[in-house]
């Protein structure tokens, strides 16, 4: 095995589209740093399916809502498997509010895991790269999952929505602030999985509501992080991997597109 392979953080990487990531990754060569919240039995099955495919993995838990557990993420990667080379940001809170069901508790908790800890641990990863003696030829990457409807807006789930673009200007943000040891990009798809009440036959719907007639797929979303990882001119800009669901105004958020 080589024990010189990049090493990739993915956040949230337990279960749904940070699974697909995280395999992605480790097919194209990276060992995997597996973050879960709760999903204990999940993060640890794909620990051993990416040590199936001969990369190095394990498993690290952490609350995105506790910024001290935040803050020593990073520091509990290095010492598990190594530093990582590139962060993705997959993990997010998603509950539904809109104007009439918003309260500050629920900005603040949607702010604090789908904007708060992807910065700060963006800014952990540079200050452990600036700190270490082993200089990459390349620089890291920072890959924040974002939203299509951020180009696409419409006023429901209001809080999610607002942290997602919180990050989005992060991202451009950072890309300034972190270069040349960091690249930061954003990557936002769109309907990619059935969420919440939404049933098989609404999704497959509201999937084909594109231009394309069909949105994004895990797949088409973790290969576009795959290539993001190797992409090494790309910083401070954001991939919208959707089908152009973007480019198509709609009154209510996409999930709610069944007919």
């Amino acid at each position: 095995m080589n024990q010189t392979a990049p090493i990739a953080l993915v956040t949230g990487a337990a279960k749904r589209l940070g699974r697909h990531i995280a395999l992605a990754l480790a097919r194209e060569g990276w060992d995997i740093v597996v973050h879960y919240g709760r999903a204990q039995d999940e993060a640890t099955q794909l620990v051993h399916d990416i040590k199936a495919l001969g990369r190095r993995a394990c498993a690290v838990q952490a609350d995105l809502g506790d910024p001290s557990q935040v803050d020593t993420l990073i520091e509990r990667c290095i010492s598990e498997i190594g530093l990582p080379e590139c962060l993705v940001n997959n993990a997010s809170m998603f509950e539904y509010d809109d104007a009439k069901t918003f309260t500050c508790a629920k900005l603040q908790a949607h702010m604090q895991v789908n904007a708060a800890a992807p910065v700060a641990l963006a800014t952990a990863l540079h200050k452990a790269h600036c700190a270490t003696t082993q200089h990459s030829a390349t620089p890291a990457v920072v890959i924040n999952i974002l939203d299509q409807k951020l180009a696409n807006p419409n006023p429901d789930f209001l809080s999610y929505t607002l942290s997602k673009a919180a990050l989005q200007e992060a991202t451009r943000l950072l890309a300034q602030a972190l270069a040349p040891q960091c690249r930061v990009v954003g990557l936002a798809p769109g309907l990619t999985l059935v969420s919440g009440d939404q049933t098989e036959v609404g999704f497959h719907a509201a999937h084909r509501q594109t231009p394309l007639g069909k949105s994004s797929t895990p797949d088409d979303i973790a290969q576009a992080v795959v290539y993001l990882a190797r992409a090494h001119a790309i910083t401070g800009t954001t991939l919208f991997v959707d089908g152009g669901q973007h480019l198509k105004p709609s009154e209510r958020d996409v999930m709610f597109l069944t007919s």
